[in-house]
């Protein structure tokens, strides 16, 4: 069994006035091994997403990086964290600066953690470009130029260029229309292979997360109900729950 990247062990979280979002979850995400994390709006996976990138803090248990726990005070281990583990959000357009045009906004994690700059910044925009598919003049140009699948490649290619272990993708292709869906998955899936990169999926959809994913976590009401290797999950769920969530799943016409 390989070593967890990224662990929580009975982590719990209250908002202020002592509401609570999420309560003992423990799940690990292994190299090599994607997991999705599934759940209705409101199951708790926003707040999950934020305690595993450590911007919030456990109101009780603990997250753990490389098998010791995450402490943000920690400066030089809170780099080589930022450095193993990127993000993918939702909306790409919202998450690229539109002032700014591709190649610098894909460098900006090479500038922030101090990996590379100038030429050696530039050679690796372009490499991390080239391996998301986009053409060699796109650094030169800004997001609204693309459409919102391109732009979703350019969000990947920001998160992948710091050469992360692990990669976080919140809800990455709820907003593509299905032809440019199945062409970011299978995205993901060639980066997993040609860079070792694995990938903890936030999604409501259970098709996305059996496309890409090898285990799979159900949270409901901020609780982790079921969890196991995907297939398994799928060809025989436990919980009534899990069972509406694949009833859900729209399925071509027989």
């Amino acid at each position: 069994m390989t070593a967890p990247i990224l662990e929580l062990d009975q982590v719990s979280f209250a908002y202020r006035g002592g509401v609570p979002a999420v309560s003992g979850i423990s799940f690990a995400v292994e190299g090599g091994r994607n997991v999705g994390l599934v759940g209705e709006s409101g199951a708790g996976k926003t707040t999950l997403l934020r305690l595993l990138l450590g911007l919030a803090t456990p109101s009780s248990g603990r997250v753990l990086f490389d098998g010791a726990p995450l402490d943000v005070r920690d400066r030089a281990r809170m780099r080589q964290f930022r450095r193993s583990v990127q993000t993918v959000f939702q909306d790409p357009y919202s998450s690229l600066d539109p002032r700014q045009n591709v190649g610098r906004i894909v460098a900006e994690p090479l500038r922030s953690l101090g990996i590379a700059r100038g030429a050696d910044a530039a050679a690796q925009v372009a490499e991390a470009l080239a391996s998301v598919g986009l053409p060699a003049d796109a650094a030169s140009r800004y997001p609204h130029e693309f459409s919102g699948g391109q732009r979703q490649r350019i969000a990947i290619a920001r998160a992948i260029v710091p050469g992360p272990r692990l990669l976080l993708a919140d809800e990455p292709v709820s907003a593509l229309d299905v032809t440019t869906r199945i062409q970011v998955m299978d995205l993901l899936a060639e980066l997993g292979r040609s860079r070792g990169l694995t990938v903890l999926m936030v999604s409501h959809d259970l098709s996305v997360v059996a496309a890409l994913c090898q285990r799979m976590v159900v949270l409901q009401g901020g609780r982790v109900v079921e969890q196991g290797e995907t297939t398994a999950v799928l060809g025989a769920p436990r919980e009534d729950y899990t069972r509406r969530l694949i009833d859900a799943v729209p399925r071509l016409p027989a």
